[in-house]
């Protein structure tokens, strides 16, 4: 009872900050000729030898820029963990990423349960060389020991934020979730020349439909692709306690006994149909593999299987 009134206050407190939060149209959109986003942390692998897990990271290459997209969980608290064995596998120095960039707070983007508790990201449990690159998160952050830099500046705001050239922050979506709480997200906006707008989603926590709706907001250009987490564990999940599928569970704001169901994933298949969008990529981290033939089926060769270690290449 306690965590159904405790969702109902954040119900409401999340649908009033959407409302009251004014974004305004960027000016002077600038364009990268070409982006890359290559998936090294999720749960699905072309490559035996990488490690996957039921989390996020993704090295988004647009034009000269790199920006890393969340930590991964290091569900084990190994050290390297997943997100470093599978730089290391890969070739992705990590003095070449010019940034780092947090979809938002929850234990499998942050690189673990320890670091969701104390506000902290962390790339493995144990020493890395952070490099001094801006940290853009939706709320105040710091790294955790293992990877401390006192160069580093993190830049947490709820608002949209250009990055680099053709690359922004959408801005924060607010939700409420069942047991995992009031919940700030924001998206990778990459802006490719003669195509429009690439979403990189962390979780899609905030709808795929809110994320769209937002892009168009802000960049008055048609949206070209989405890319990443939706959350769509029906009929199976990637974290299961016994016999239930707690990714079912934990990722909507309706009551406990309604989970997730496939007309959620009909409803943003429709949302992105509408958008005309040319290119989709589902991370199974999140989603189950229903959801995922559901995807492949209805976009046909614009769909992409998205895979650690697998470019994807617009």
């Amino acid at each position: 009872m306690i965590m159904i009134t405790k969702l109902l206050i954040d119900r409401r407190r999340a649908k009033k900050a959407r409302n009251e939060r004014v974004v305004a149209p960027i000016d002077n959109i600038e364009a990268v000729p070409s982006l890359t986003v290559l998936p090294l942390v999720d749960f699905f692998s072309e490559s035996m030898e990488a490690k996957t897990e039921p989390g996020v990271s993704y090295l988004v290459k647009a034009g000269d820029f790199s920006v890393l997209l969340d930590v991964g969980y290091n569900m084990k608290c190994e050290h390297p963990s997943p997100l470093i064995s599978n730089m290391n596998l890969f070739g992705v120095n990590i003095n070449d990423i010019d940034a780092l960039f947090i979809s938002h707070h929850h234990l499998d983007h942050l690189g673990g349960a320890g670091e969701q508790r104390k506000h902290t990201f962390s790339l493995s449990h144990g020493p890395v060389d952070f490099p001094p690159i801006p940290v853009y998160s939706p709320l105040p952050l710091k790294p955790s020991s293992h990877n401390f830099n006192p160069e580093s500046e993190i830049r947490a705001s709820l608002g949209p934020v250009k990055l680099a050239k053709g690359v922004y922050g959408t801005g924060s979506i607010p939700r409420a979730l069942y047991i995992m709480g009031y919940t700030e997200e924001q998206a990778l906006a990459v802006n490719v020349a003669g195509k429009g707008i690439v979403l990189i989603i962390g979780c899609g926590h905030q709808t795929v439909q809110r994320v769209i709706e937002r892009a168009k907001k802000l960049f008055n250009l048609p949206v070209y692709g989405v890319i990443g987490g939706l959350h769509f564990p029906v009929h199976g999940g990637r974290i299961m306690l016994g016999p239930i599928n707690l990714q079912a569970v934990v990722g909507t704001d309706r009551m406990p006994w309604n989970y997730i169901n496939e007309k959620d994933v009909r409803d943003a298949i429709q949302a992105i149909s509408n958008a005309d969008v040319k290119f989709v990529s589902l991370s199974a981290h999140d989603s189950s593999d229903w959801a995922i033939d559901q995807f492949r089926k209805a976009f046909g060769s614009a769909y992409k299987d998205l895979l650690v270690g697998n470019p994807l290449e617009i």
